[in-house]
């Protein structure tokens, strides 16, 4: 089967997230890019089904000239090809993007590169939208399973885990099929060095967009209100040990 990856370049903060005067995005003057999180998790899930069913993985981004380092990333995780649909990611809106992917998968239909499977993440971790998936698949006429945790393939179908409000969901759709993965039920694997040397050499196709971009309708972003945080001192050596258990208590690790 072929499994096709939707990744994006976001910026990689490891600090407080700042917005731009227009609050528009993400102020990136001062930090590097990556890949979302939820995104790795779904490239390892991408790279673990070839190694079990066979097949090919393939990972594509649509976005600027410099998320070339960011699909580099994904081939040296064990995806074998890449496809860079060259554009400014600022102009193209969650129906945009998945339009391009749509085409994209389009243009594979009947030949043996055709996408039985496409994987994204839950969400952007710069933008926040949840729309993607859902967007790509209803473009597709695929059934899409989101915030999915962990997830099989057997027999032309797809069966995938994934937390609802009273504990975790089991859902099962027939291929072809989109699924967008949350972080926490596969770890990515580290690439390794021979990994990063393939990579580094590995050929990427580029495609330009048919078609001018609507734009996101975005009127701003909101950072959420940070969270309080509160210190108690207890005391020093043994003599806090006896309120350590009363707090241990109160929050219900430890009865009497």
């Amino acid at each position: 089967m072929n499994t096709l990856v939707c990744i994006k370049r976001v910026p990689a903060a490891s600090s407080a997230v700042t917005l731009t005067d227009d609050a528009m995005g993400v102020d990136t003057r001062h930090v590097g890019y990556t890949t979302s999180p939820h995104e790795e998790c779904a490239v390892e899930a991408a790279v673990q089904l070839v190694e079990t069913h066979g097949g090919t993985a393939a990972v594509l981004t649509v976005g600027p000239e410099d998320a070339l380092e960011q699909l580099r990333d994904a081939l040296a995780m064990g995806v074998k090809s890449a496809v860079h649909v060259v554009a400014d990611s600022d102009a193209f809106g969650p129906a945009d993007v998945a339009r391009a992917v749509a085409d994209v998968v389009g243009a594979r239909a009947g030949s043996d590169d055709a996408v039985d499977l496409v994987l994204l993440g839950n969400d952007a971790a710069d933008t926040g939208d949840f729309q993607v998936g859902i967007r790509l698949a209803y473009r597709l006429g695929w059934p899409v399973v989101t915030g999915v945790r962990s997830f099989s393939v057997e027999g032309g179908r797809v069966a995938a885990l994934g937390d609802g409000p009273d504990g975790v969901e089991h859902f099962d759709v027939p291929l072809p099929a989109v699924l967008t993965v949350k972080e926490g039920g596969i770890t990515p694997r580290y690439p390794s060095l021979p990994g990063r040397i393939k990579a580094k050499k590995a050929p990427v196709e580029n495609v330009t967009p048919g078609f001018e971009p609507a734009g996101s309708g975005r009127v701003r972003l909101h950072l959420p209100p940070e969270q309080p945080s509160q210190v108690q001192i207890l005391g020093e050596g043994a003599d806090a040990a006896p309120a350590l258990v009363d707090v241990l208590e109160q929050i219900g690790v430890v009865g009497r």
